[in-house]
Order: structure tokens, then C-alpha cells, then sequence
């Protein structure tokens, strides 16, 4: 998962956000830091837009969202420009990453009130309501690789629970940040409901330990998020945390292999490999190890790296020149820990942050492709002796954020699946979120959740109202 909280790559960092294209390194705009008179007045904006929000009925709420999924549709072409040139993913991924977001947007304004409304508890004989209150304004702090979907999974829910949710985003995605701001005053959010503040390190723990701020919600690296859960635990204020992962993709002797690796091409190497929930260590029972292997390899190699804009192109560049140094530098300790490179290994030539799509084999855990997060195009393919053995290699790790399990077997599959350690198993499928679905992890992959009636309800205050007349 990439850093939410910035690094400091260069002088500018700390006074400056700066959006460069990965295709070729052109500088496309810069940011300029909120001061602290920008800062407090995000701030005010915020809690304004709170106080007046919280107050407005829910069905009037759920129309916003509604409205918000039309604004996003109606401008897609123009949103999905921005983010391949921000971020460099190609633009069929863009424009389906703002119809999730439109459909997330529309999915919560039809089914979310439900959600919201009191509940009778069980209390016999007296009148006791559980009531959804919210709890102010939640800072939203974000990564780079899905510029909207991963503020909009946060914010929507968040909103519709009467919170207002202030953005921070990714230095190097700050035009599509503020392209989401606009696009919800649009749909007629009032101001502060959703507001973006421009800020380096620095100022992160003032802006938490803010009495305007309620909560925090970070999407991340696991350094991040025990930095932010730090400060947010020192205010004593609620987090969200979803961080890294290294899902184990499971294949077994009696999986439908064409369809397994049809969907380990797309869970691997989709957005350029940059995706927290892919799959990246491929865990194949030895029987048919070989045979996945070279049906892999031979999918992969007709992948098409180069410009995102083109409509051929499948995978794009790595988002960052330091996130792809990084990279490499894990592949080539993979390779002298003892990894033997089927297919790329290394950045391509030229301009811009590219690197090959990559397929390592011989994997064992100690071996860098084993113990860390690659977040990029790069498949580590681990051999198992047995089903229990496969288990063991799954969850042989410190992530717990999803695994995938391909197998005929359902009594198997079952019994597998309640052992595996992470937030959620797919069996004989895609990793995916969906708004009707929660989507979070365990172990170092962070704590609570996002999406459906859980996430809508990770920042409401359940109020209990004890009626005696």
C-alpha cells in the first residue's frame, strides 16, 4: 500500500504539492501549501458545513449523493483525463474507477437510510431507540492510486451519516482532489461537507488533535497508519485503518486453471500492480505448479506497457520515479535471495516510470517478494506441497487484508476459508469491493471497515434514547 502520510522526496515537498506525469515526468501543476490561515479556514469551513449538514433529513442527503453520481458521470471523460495523466493509470481503468464511484454514490443514497433509522431494542416493556447520531467532521487522510474511489469509498458513507469529511490527499494527485470537491458542490453539497485541505507532515497531528476534528479515517502504508493512529489515540479519537496487504492467491490441484489465471492476470497486474487488495504472492499446489506457471507467464507476456492514453495500452507507469526505484530494488533482493525471474525484472527504458510486468518463481518465505508489499507489476509464485501447506504460506505473513482460493472443493474451500487470516476470501473469483460489502483487515492490513451498513456506521454515535413517561 503507498504512503498516505507524504515523504519528503525533495525542498518542495514541504511547501508545495507537485503533480508530475509518470509517462513522461512532466511537471503538470504545482500546489502551494495551505497555510495556517488556509488550514483554520478548512477547518471553519468544515465544522460549518457540519453543523448545517447533520440538521438536513436523510432523504435530502441521499439526493446529494444521487446528484453527485450524475455530476461524476456527466464529466467522466474529463476526470478520467485527469487522473491518467496525474496518477498513470490507463483511461478504460480511470473511467471504470469514477462509474464505482458513481455507483457507490447511488448504491448508499438508495439503501443507506434504511441503515440509519432507529431501532427498537429489546427491551421489553419500555420504549428504547438505538439512534444514529453523527459525531462532527472525520479528516480523510488518502493515498494516490485510486485518486477518487478511495476518497469517495471514505466520504460517501461518512456523509450520508450527516459527518462532514475533509481530504487530505496525496501530494501528487492534488487536481483530482479538488476536481471531487467541485463536482460535490455541484450536486449541491453545502461548502465544507466535503473540503480538501493541502498540507505536508507537519501540520497532520495539529489538524487531528483539532476539537473540530472527530475522527480520522487513513488508507496506507502500515507506517502511516501507526503514525496517524498514534496521534489519533493521543486525542482520543476514532481511526479507520486500511493498510497494506500481500494477499495470497491460492490455486489448488483440482482448479479450473484457464479461469484462475484469467483472473491472476487481472488481480496482479490491474492499475499497474498498484492496488492494496491484488493478489501478489501466487500460492500453487504442486501438481499443477508447472502447468499454471507457463499458462501465466504466457498470459502475462502479452500485456502492453506504454502511454495510458492509449486505448491499447494495459498497463500504464508506476505512479512515482521513487515508488518504482523502490520496486526494483525489492526485485533485485528478490533475486539474491534466490528468485528466479521468469518473465521482466526490470524498469523499461526511456522516459517516464514504467516497469515490465514481472513474474518471479522459487519464492520462499524470508525472500523479500515473500515478507514485503510489492506494489507495482510484480507476481512472486510460491509452490505448495498440500492444501494445509498452502494455508500456512497464506497466512505466513503480516498482512491480512484478502486472499483469493481456487479449488472444485466447496467443503474444502470452506474450511480453508475460515482459517485464512484476512479481512475477505474469494473463492473461485475476483478480489473486489463493492459498496453492499464491507472491505478492511486484520493483523497489520489495519482495523475497522469501509463500505456497506458497517462502514456507514463506523462514525455515528449509536445513541441509546430510554423513553419513561
Amino acid at each position: 500500500m503507498p504512503e498516505s502520510v507524504p515523504t519528503r522526496r525533495d525542498a518542495s515537498a514541504e511547501t508545495e504539492a507537485v503533480s508530475r506525469n509518470p509517462a513522461t515526468g512532466a511537471v503538470l501543476a504545482r500546489y502551494r501549501h495551505d497555510d495556517a490561515e488556509g488550514i483554520e479556514r478548512r477547518l471553519t469551513e468544515a465544522r460549518t458545513g457540519y453543523l448545517d449538514w447533520r440538521d438536513t433529513p436523510v432523504d435530502e442527503r441521499a439526493a446529494v449523493l444521487a446528484r453527485l453520481a450524475d455530476a461524476l458521470e456527466a464529466d467522466i471523460e474529463t476526470l478520467a483525463a485527469l487522473i491518467t495523466a496525474e496518477m498513470g493509470k490507463t483511461l478504460a481503468e480511470a473511467r471504470a474507477e469514477i462509474r464505482k464511484c458513481a455507483t457507490t454514490a447511488r448504491w448508499f443514497a438508495q439503501n443507506g437510510p434504511g441503515f440509519l433509522a432507529d431501532e427498537q431494542a429489546p427491551v421489553e416493556g419500555e420504549d428504547v431507540r438505538v439512534c444514529y447520531r453523527p459525531i462532527g467532521t472525520v479528516l480523510g487522510i488518502m493515498p494516490w492510486n485510486f485518486p477518487l474511489w478511495q476518497a469517495m469509498r471514505a466520504a460517501v458513507p461518512i456523509a450520508l451519516g450527516g459527518n462532514s469529511f475533509l481530504l487530505k490527499h496525496a501530494p501528487n494527485v492534488m487536481g483530482s482532489a479538488y476536481a471531487l470537491e467541485a463536482a460535490w458542490l455541484r450536486a449541491g453539497a453545502p461548502r465544507g461537507v466535503f473540503g480538501v485541505v493541502n498540507v505536508g507532515n507537519d501540520p497532520i497531528e495539529a489538524i487531528i488533535d483539532d476539537p473540530r476534528i472527530a475522527a480520522v479515517t487513513l488508507t496506507g502504508s502500515p507506517r502511516a497508519g501507526s503514525a496517524v493512529a498514534a496521534m489519533a489515540g493521543r486525542a482520543l479519537k476514532k481511526s479507520v485503518l486500511e493498510l497494506g496487504g500481500s494477499d495470497p492467491f491460492i490455486v489448488l490441484a483440482d482448479a479450473d486453471l484457464d479461469r484462475a489465471v484469467a483472473a491472476a492476470i487481472g488481480g496482479r497486474f490491474a492499475n499497474c500492480g498498484q492496488v492494496c487488495l491484488a493478489a501478489k504472492r501466487f500460492i500453487l499446489e504442486q501438481p499443477i505448479a508447472d502447468a499454471f506457471t507457463r499458462k501465466f507467464v504466457e498470459a502475462a507476456r502479452r500485456l502492453v506497457v506504454g502511454d495510458p492514453t492509449e486505448e491499447a495500452t494495459t498497463i500504464g507507469p508506476i505512479a512515482r520515479e521513487d515508488l518504482r526505484d523502490t520496486l526494483d530494488e525489492q526485485v533485485q533482493k528478490a533475486v539474491a535471495g534466490g528468485a528466479r525471474v521468469l518473465l521482466g525484472g526490470h524498469p523499461r527504458q526511456g522516459p517516464g516510470w514504467f516497469y515490465e510486468p514481472t513474474i518471479l518463481a522459487g519464492i520462499e518465505p524470508g525472500n523479500t517478494a515473500f515478507d514485503e508489499e510489492t506494489f507495482g507489476p510484480v507476481a512472486s509464485l510460491v509452490v505448495a506441497r498440500d492444501a494445509d501447506h498452502a494455508l500456512s504460506l497464506a497466512n505466513a505473513t503480516e498482512y491480512g487484508l484478502s486472499a483469493n482460493l481456487w479449488t472444485r472443493d466447496r467443503a474444502l474451500a470452506e474450511r480453508l476459508a475460515r482459517h485464512i487470516e484476512a479481512g475477505g476470501v474469494f473463492i473461485n473469483g475476483f478480489t473486489a469491493s463493492d459498496p453492499r460489502t464491507p472491505v478492511g483487515g486484520v493483523k497489520r492490513s489495519g482495523y475497522g471497515r469501509e463500505l456497506s451498513h458497517f462502514g456507514l456506521r463506523e462514525f455515528l454515535n449509536a445513541q441509546v434514547v430510554w423513553r419513561r413517561d
